[in-house]
């Protein structure tokens, strides 16, 4: 095995480690968009997923099948029909439904029973149990459009489906719901991924779409200069919904996110949007300190916001045992008054448990995260991790391009997050002026994607 296999392969592990801890134990509602299978992406997904249950968490994977049921109705010489992004479902459409359903959780089954040698399904045993876990009730008729066997998730068998967990199985859901009197109804799978995460109060919610994610200003195209914005705060995922149009198809910025924002405000910590055509991206979402796509947190135990006058006095209490032993630069209570806007911080209980300044170089498209400072009471919680994304969502809405920081002592920290060491004349001319040569800080520098 070759010295560079080892040299990446190690601090790589090392790396994912905490997060394969932190999610043990977790349940996560997976929802896949039909379009992913019709994609050909359904393989790959079930390993990914095979992977996840082996690793201590309890998963739910609920499938959509909206291109399948499309296809069924067109060989019926039929054509699609929607209203209020919900399909409108005749006789032909819920035959369609129920024929699309029954061959794609045979193919799923069959893809979660591979175990082939040389495979990440090698030696794995994954049971899956579906069943009526879904009791329905009719949409009727909304704005004069009746639609018919379309339905609403009227309750979960939440100790169904917990003893099917407990017991080491995967659960299936379909799109699927049944009346008390046995009538079928057509369901989104969005409305029962959701629906399933509030009633099980489930760690994760995860969306994998055909969507990237949400971009940082969802007013212009996705691209290098407006790129996924990887966390939205709860509060800030509302205000962004109650100013977007509604959404009427999944190519819509709400669609997905409209589900998010209702599991966040149902009890669910985090929701999360990915794209499935990176593969891997559950993987890279969940194991990677950036992810891949959107996340939207429910912050409701602790606040992390920008800062104020009123919060100096509990940043210089914060920070002063490491400026007096010398992981910090001493600063002024003048100059932490000066520069309060642009602290970040975490607050609970009026407390603040950790901040840290970022300090723009708009010249140079850079910007400098100073004083980063987590309370010894909440470290190995995440909230160095929680400054850090709020820091770097901050530049990227100023167009910066990368953020730097100076340390002596925590180097170790950054570079399990993505920064990389520079030397010091890297920094931007007016920063390099400052730059203390005795104290002979390490640069390291951290590229905004």
């Amino acid at each position: 095995m070759s010295a560079v296999f080892n040299f990446t392969f190690v601090p790589w592990f090392r790396s994912v480690a905490p997060y394969i801890h932190t999610h043990r134990g977790k349940t996560f509602i997976v929802a896949v968009a039909g379009e992913a299978i019709a994609a050909g992406k359904l393989q790959n997904i079930a390993q990914d997923l095979a992977l996840i249950q082996s690793m201590g968490v309890k998963v739910v994977l609920v499938h959509g099948f909206r291109p399948q049921v499309n296809e069924q109705l067109r060989a019926k010489g039929h054509e699609p029909r929607y209203s209020h992004g919900i399909r409108i479902t005749d006789s032909v459409a819920l035959d369609s439904a129920q024929e699309a359903a029954g061959q794609l959780r045979y193919e799923i089954e069959a893809a979660f029973s591979q175990g082939l040698p040389n495979t990440p399904m090698a030696g794995s045993t994954v049971r899956m149990i579906s069943g009526n876990f879904i009791t329905a009730r009719p949409v009727g008729i909304v704005d004069g459009v009746d639609f018919q066997h379309s339905g609403l998730v009227r309750k979960v068998d939440v100790a169904g489906i917990t003893r099917s967990l407990d017991f080491g199985a995967m659960v299936l859901l379909s799109p699927f719901g049944f009346s008390p009197t046995g009538e079928a109804f057509n369901l989104t799978m969005e409305e029962v991924a959701t629906s399933v995460a509030i009633e099980l109060q489930a760690d994760k919610l995860i969306f994998l779409t055909e969507v990237p994610g949400i971009p940082t200003d969802p007013d212009q195209p996705l691209g290098e200069d407006n790129p996924i914005d990887t966390e939205l705060p709860l509060a800030q995922a509302g205000k962004l919904l109650a100013r977007l149009p509604p959404a009427q198809q999944p190519g819509d910025i709400a669609f997905y996110l409209q589900h998010c924002v209702k599991a966040c405000k149902g009890g669910v910590e985090r929701s999360h949007i990915l794209p499935f055509a990176v593969d891997g991206s559950l993987l890279l979402e969940v194991y990677v300190h950036d992810g891949i796509g959107t996340m939207v947190i429910d912050e409701k135990l602790e606040e992390v916001r920008e800062a104020t006058s009123d919060d100096v006095g509990g940043i210089l209490t914060l920070i002063e045992p490491f400026e007096k032993d010398g992981t910090l630069v001493k600063r002024s209570r003048t100059e932490i008054e000066r520069d309060a806007h642009l602290y970040t911080v975490i607050e609970h209980d009026g407390v603040i448990f950790a901040c840290a300044a970022l300090y723009p170089y708009p010249e140079a498209k850079t910007a400098e995260m100073a004083a980063v400072t987590v309370s010894p009471q909440s470290q190995g919680q995440g909230d160095g991790e929680k400054v850090l994304r709020r820091i770097e969502q901050r530049a990227r809405l100023m167009g910066l391009s990368s953020i730097f920081v100076l340390t002596t002592r925590t180097m170790h920290w950054f570079l399990k997050r993505g920064f990389q060491p520079v030397d010091p004349d890297w920094l931007p001319e007016a920063r390099k002026r400052k730059y203390n040569w005795d104290r002979r800080s390490q640069v390291l520098v951290k590229k905004l994607g």
